[in-house]
């Protein structure tokens, strides 16, 4: 028997967007992004470059933002995973959300649900951004279409919106 014909399926449980979900692997270095784009049908998480160098694959597991397309699914299995099909409550687009659409943030949109992602964790651990502190937090995201300032602008209502909710 060959090394390979030895490898087991392994079975996972991935937390995503508040439901838990049994995922059959059938090798042990499934990326995350393969697994929810593929297996669970979550596309909202893009695939750009496959080497965390564009941040589409963006996502927040356990408040911290993370290149899905570098994780490995077995790693993400009972850690909480929130993508950008997540963010949406009851029909209410999330705060970043409804700033890019209020701000036309967007353009060819390939990076914007990294950047809603990028923005949303910000927020979380900071509330009130400074535009510098706002680059810095989607700074690992590459737009190729805007000049960032719509996007910034989007983040920086989001962040108004989430104080006067408050």
């Amino acid at each position: 028997m060959s090394a390979q014909e030895t490898i087991k399926r392994i079975r996972i449980k991935l937390n995503v967007n508040g439901s838990d979900y049994f995922v059959d692997l059938e090798k042990g270095y499934e990326l995350l992004s393969e697994v929810l784009r593929e297996r669970l049908g979550l596309t909202g998480t893009k695939r750009g470059c496959d080497y965390g160098g564009c941040g589409c694959c963006s996502l927040i597991i356990d408040n911290e933002i993370v290149y899905s397309c570098m994780m490995p699914a077995i790693r993400a299995a009972g850690k909480k995973i929130t993508t950008i099909e997540g963010l949406e409550k009851d029909g209410v687009l999330s705060p970043v959300q409804q700033g890019f659409v209020d701000h036309f943030a967007f353009q060819c949109g390939y990076c914007t649900p990294g950047m809603i992602m990028a923005g949303t964790a910000l927020l979380e651990q900071n509330p009130n951004p400074t535009e510098e502190e706002i680059r810095e937090g989607i700074g690992g995201v590459i737009c190729r279409c805007t000049g960032y300032i719509k996007i910034i602008e989007a983040i920086k209502a989001a962040s108004e919106a989430k104080r006067k909710a408050q």
